[in-house]
């Protein structure tokens, strides 16, 4: 049983540890992006304009006449003083091809006191890599590999990191598994330590050891140390990358789990977006009212339009506190695009137990759950995740060498035997 346990954890090991290496090195960056993208890019995030802002929506009118090819889709509400709005864009149909613009952009920095459009740029362009663009590419770096459209579907990076996480995640097991200390006959266990005892060098470093020792101690007790939150790191990856191909389904065969408008539509073709009917304006008017209705004493703090559904999100939640309560979100509400009817909502932290373990993935995955200290633990976890793959592959190749040469010297031996 060990053997095959052996096979089984050295196998997964060596498929994934590309993918953990690169996964883990960027997630352990992204867990900053706001605070590394403000860094980098103060020219399109702070403004030091002072006086009364625009309205908001003059501003949408301005962002798509300045290029028709545009349609805004995504307008925050929830303003602070200093920062510029960041506006999302989608590409509208060509009528001459019947397919989206290029736009080669989906993102606009505009100064809500002037109007002033401070830059473009494509949030998690693939090439070129610049300052403006380098947090959104290791973003989707980290959960696409950013693997391009092919026979006209565009998540094949998505299925694959989310085949590596469910490896991960029975890999974490065998692991496990192959810590514990042999099981022993009844009459040798008396003389012998107790099963803890034979199994805590196992959560140890023999740092006097040799480096080949050193590295494998490394890679077995980090690996028990960590081995929860590295669990939960897996998981949370496979429910975030498959969450509409196995996650739901597979939540709603063991648990009701309230869908959102988004679980019960099929989405347009990329090529076909639904064009709304309905404009912002009205959407913000039924918001407001849905809001007063129910008590919500957040402010609106931005609004959403996805082409593929149909669907327009608005948000609730005061200016910086768009990660709402430990990291699940603001409350929001959902209305069809095409005459505006109430679809759903949001709160977080409500709902079945399902909803809520649902709304937790990103949370946990993110570190946001616990806050500042949470997102220092994922970062560290990252930087953790890249070792134990490297560790890993480290042991794999001395004993591959050693293999090898023990292979050659029984060849040579072989070949020094007189025959006939």
């Amino acid at each position: 049983m060990n053997h095959l346990m052996l096979l089984m954890h050295r196998w997964a090991g060596l498929v994934m540890a590309g993918f953990l290496v690169m996964s883990g090195l960027t997630g352990a960056v992204i867990s900053w992006d706001h605070e590394l993208d403000d860094f980098l890019n103060p020219h399109l995030t702070h403004v030091t304009s002072q006086g009364p802002t625009i309205p908001i929506l003059d501003l949408v009118k301005t962002i798509e006449s300045r290029d028709p090819r545009a349609q805004v889709t995504f307008i925050p509400l929830a303003h602070e003083a200093g920062d510029s709005l960041v506006f999302g864009v989608d590409s509208r149909v060509d009528p001459q091809t019947g397919r989206l613009y290029e736009l080669g952009y989906n993102q606009v920095f505009i100064d809500p006191v002037t109007g002033r459009e401070l830059g473009r740029r494509e949030w998690g362009a693939v090439w070129p890599v610049t300052k403006e663009t380098f947090v959104s590419f290791l973003y989707r770096l980290h959960y696409t590999l950013h693997l391009p459209e092919l026979w006209g579907i565009d998540r094949w990076g998505i299925w694959l990191m989310g085949g590596i996480a469910i490896l991960w995640a029975l890999d974490c097991f065998v692991g496990l598994y192959l810590t514990l200390p042999n099981r022993m006959s009844k009459e040798t266990v008396h003389a012998h330590p107790s099963w803890w005892m034979r199994w805590k060098p196992s959560w140890m470093v023999k740092l006097s050891g040799t480096l080949r020792r050193i590295n494998f101690d490394l890679h077995r007790a980090f690996g028990l140390w960590a081995w929860g939150l590295l669990f939960m790191l897996a998981f949370t990856a496979f429910s975030l990358n498959l969450y509409r191909e196995m996650f739901y389904p597979l939540m709603s065969l063991v648990s009701e789990v309230t869908p959102s408008p988004f679980d019960v539509r099929e989405p347009s073709d990329k090529h076909h977006p639904i064009v709304p009917v309905v404009g912002y304006e009205s959407i913000l008017d039924r918001a407001r009212q849905e809001g007063l209705q129910r008590g919500w004493e957040e402010p609106l703090g931005e609004i959403f339009y996805n082409q593929e559904f149909g669907i327009y999100g608005v948000s609730f939640f005061h200016p910086g506190d768009d990660h709402g309560a430990a990291g699940v979100g603001p409350s929001a509400l959902y209305f069809d695009g095409s005459d505006g009817r109430y679809l759903g909502d949001r709160r977080p932290w409500k709902g079945t137990a399902a909803d809520i373990f649902v709304q937790a993935q990103f949370p946990m995955h993110s570190g946001r759950i616990l806050g500042l200290p949470g997102r220092i633990l994922v970062s560290f976890l990252g930087l953790g995740t890249a070792v134990l793959s490297v560790t890993g592959v480290i042991i794999w190749w001395r004993k591959h060498g050693a293999y090898s040469r023990r292979a050659q010297r029984q060849a040579d031996h072989l070949n020094l035997i007189p025959t006939g």
